[in-house]
């Protein structure tokens, strides 16, 4: 592992353990390199959590492409719109940080606003129309909105599947 996904990881698990975004400080120490060397990367707050960010929209990339590829988009987005265990205290922490020390218009919106728009092409592409795309997407943003925000638990696992099928296609998961 590099450093600066040694620094991702150890900023990680800072956020899961504490709840919100640690220091530079605290991330180097964590992480077991100098200051100068997290600096190099991340010379701000504001840039570790862009580069937290910029992480957790990779691994999404990552499974939305792969999950494209087997025919699954819609099913995989709306399953990983539903934050457990350990991933919400870290996604909670980074939107308070986010909106702490972030302008609109910043390369994190921007990159997300470009993933979005692939990741909604891939469910058009395999559900065959825009309209239900975007409503599969949204209903994944709003599923995720509200377990972030502890405004609802996260759906059961029979809750979500239900959902699934009131949004897929009949006949099964992803179009198949």
């Amino acid at each position: 592992m590099d450093r600066r996904a040694l620094v991702l990881a150890a900023a990680r698990e800072l956020a899961l353990a504490r709840g919100v975004i640690p220091s530079l400080n605290e991330t180097a120490a964590a992480a077991g390199v100098s200051k100068g060397g997290l600096v190099h990367h991340f010379p701000t707050r504001a840039a570790l959590v862009q580069g937290l960010a910029m992480a957790a929209l990779e691994e999404v990339d990552t499974a939305m492409t792969a999950a494209a590829g087997e025919g699954s988009a819609a099913e995989t987005w709306l399953r990983m719109s539903v934050p457990t265990g350990e991933d919400v205290a870290v996604f909670r922490a980074m939107a308070i940080a986010h909106r702490a020390v972030e302008a609109p218009g910043d390369a994190v919106a921007t990159a997300s606003q470009e993933a979005i728009a692939r990741w909604e092409a891939m469910i058009r592409d395999e559900v065959g129309d825009a309209g239900r795309a975007r409503v599969i997407r949204l209903v994944g943003d709003g599923l995720f909105a509200n377990v972030i925000a502890g405004i609802e638990p996260a759906p059961t696992a029979a809750e979500l599947d239900a959902l699934l099928g009131s949004l897929l296609p009949a006949g099964g998961r992803g179009g198949r």
